[in-house]
């Protein structure tokens, strides 16, 4: 063996070597400090431009699903598994974000869907919206209007705070009439099928009928904001809407709950999900705006996608894959 083919290991080891030996030989002490390991990360929040507009993503936390085959549908536990694994991710604990949009229009300071709020009913680390607003400098009393993507918990139970008043208190509400009749609806209270019915029914109530006053309802193709379509993807909800944003010629979709995993439901995207109201219309929506997202690569912000959730999505043999958008750290 070459006198210079040293592995890797042997290499270290031999710097450390030289490095002890020249300390000692000054009679220097070697230091053996350790520091604790630390707890806290990086501030939730990250900012990027949209044309003349300026998009902060903020966190309500992690949202754990556990095993994914009691979510994710259509397929056999082999088949997910090989999914998880061949892009490095967990078989048997599915863990989803909850990216929130706040978009400055130059006119409006705007708040896309809230979050879980007080309500631990998926674990401890979710309920982190208004903490991560602090940090990024926004105030709560600032946003003139929530839009919410559909009536599902992670999405409109931030609304109120469980003192009884409006955690946002200048906004308007701003989601569909359909979303709003359907989980409003008292007699659903009885509902034992699906299971999450009732609670479901009960947050929104919650969370909804104390701001009905300020609650707007758009329209499926209604620029209901300037710079703000709405356009229908029903099935996961009734009245699931996504919100194209359009600012300087550029388009921005905020795809909310139309695809929950950037590989489950991406790369194979009539697979099914477990709190869909209507799954095979849900894939529907899913297949016909991702196609038409691809083909005009329009870049999203998926809600549950990993942190922050920007990117694009593009064909990828039966269905698509998806890119994140590189995180710009200097505007």
């Amino acid at each position: 063996m070459s006198k210079i083919d040293l592995s890797r290991r042997q290499a270290l080891f031999g710097a450390a070597a030289v490095g002890a030996t020249a300390l000692n030989g000054l009679n220097i002490p070697l230091a053996h400090a350790k520091a604790p390991l630390s707890t806290t990360q990086a501030p939730y929040f990250y900012r990027f431009n949209h044309g003349k507009m300026q998009a902060t993503i903020v966190s309500d936390g992690p949202l754990p699903l556990g095993d994914p085959t009691g979510a994710f549908l259509g397929a056999s536990k082999d088949e997910i598994a090989k999914l998880l694994t061949d892009n490095f991710l967990s078989p048997t604990a599915a863990t989803l974000e909850q990216n929130i949009l706040v978009l400055n229009t130059g006119d409006k300071l705007l708040l896309v869907d809230t979050g879980m709020g007080t309500s631990t009913m998926f674990g401890p680390t979710t309920g982190k919206l208004l903490g991560s607003l602090k940090a990024a400098g926004i105030d709560p009393k600032d946003i003139d209007g929530v839009l919410a993507t559909h009536a599902h918990c992670d999405h409109v139970w931030g609304i109120m705070g469980d003192d009884g008043k409006p955690n946002f208190p200048n906004a308007q509400i701003y989601i569909s009439q359909a979303d709003f009749d359907f989980w409003t609806d008292e007699k659903k209270l009885t509902m034992t099928d699906p299971a999450y019915m009732k609670p479901f029914v009960e947050g929104a109530r919650k969370n909804l009928l104390p701001v009905r006053d300020r609650v707007v309802f758009f329209k499926d193709g209604e620029e209901f904001l300037p710079g703000i379509q709405a356009m229908s993807a029903p099935g996961h909800t009734v009245g699931h809407t996504i919100f194209m944003i359009t600012s300087d010629g550029k388009s921005l979709a905020a795809i909310g709950d139309l695809t929950h995993h950037q590989v489950l439901l991406v790369e194979k995207p009539r697979f099914e999900f477990a709190y869909d109201t209507d799954p095979k219309q849900s894939a529907n929506s899913r297949v016909r705006i991702l196609d038409m997202l691809a083909a005009q690569k329009i870049p999203l912000i998926a809600y549950h996608f990993p942190w922050p959730g920007h990117g694009h999505v593009a064909k990828h043999g039966d269905g698509f894959r998806y890119y994140p958008a590189p995180m710009q750290m200097v505007l």
